[in-house]
C-alpha cells in the first residue's frame, strides 16, 4: 500500500496535474501535501485524484478561507499539523522543518512529512523524516514528489 507525498506546489498547475496522474497510476491510497498550495484554484486538479488529500497550510497560503472551502471537496486541511493512521502507520504532516524534527524524534510517528525548504530530505530519526522537495519546481527547477510504501517505509522520489 502506497501514499503520495508532495509539498510546495505553488500554483504550478501543469506539475500538479502530472503529480495527480502519477499518484492515480500508482494507486496511492492517500496523498499528503505539506503546504504552500498558494491559491484556491490550485486545488481544482486534485478533484481528479482517486483518493483523499491530507494537507497543512504553508507560509504562502494566504487565502486560507478559500483554500479551506475548496479542500472540503478533496479531503482534510489543517492549519499547522495534520495526522493520520494509514495501514497501521502513524503519519504527521507539517510545513516547517522546525516542527517536523521534534515530531520525528518523538517516537509517536512512523513518518513525518514537511516542506518549505524546497529541498529533498530524508533521514531516519525515531520515525522517518521526509521532505519530498518542491512539486512546483519554481525555485530549484526540479519538480519532485515521493511515493512511500507503507509496509516498508521505502521512499521512491519521482521527478515530474
Amino acid at each position: 500500500m502506497k501514499i503520495g507525498v508532495l509539498a510546495d506546489t505553488h500554483d504550478n498547475l501543469p506539475r500538479i496535474r502530472e503529480a495527480i496522474e502519477l499518484f492515480n497510476r500508482e494507486k496511492v491510497v492517500r496523498v499528503i501535501h505539506a503546504g504552500d498550495f498558494i491559491a484556491p484554484f490550485a486545488l481544482d486538479p486534485f478533484r481528479h485524484l482517486n483518493c483523499e488529500v491530507l494537507g497543512v497550510l504553508g507560509n504562502n497560503d494566504g487565502e486560507r478561507e478559500g483554500l479551506a472551502a475548496k479542500f472540503r471537496e478533496i479531503g482534510e486541511l489543517h492549519p499547522y499539523l495534520a495526522t493520520a493512521t494509514i495501514a497501521g502507520r502513524r503519519i504527521a504532516a507539517v510545513h516547517y522543518r522546525e516542527l517536523a524534527e521534534p515530531l520525528a524524534r518523538s517516537g509517536d510517528f512512523d513518518l513525518v512529512v514537511f516542506g518549505h525548504t524546497h529541498e529533498i530530505e530524508q533521514r531516519q530519526e525515531e520515525g522517518l523524516l521526509l521532505n519530498p522537495g518542491e512539486a512546483g519546481g519554481w525555485l530549484t527547477g526540479l519538480a519532485t514528489v515521493a511515493l512511500v510504501d507503507l509496509e516498508t517505509l521505502e521512499v521512491n522520489l519521482r521527478e515530474l
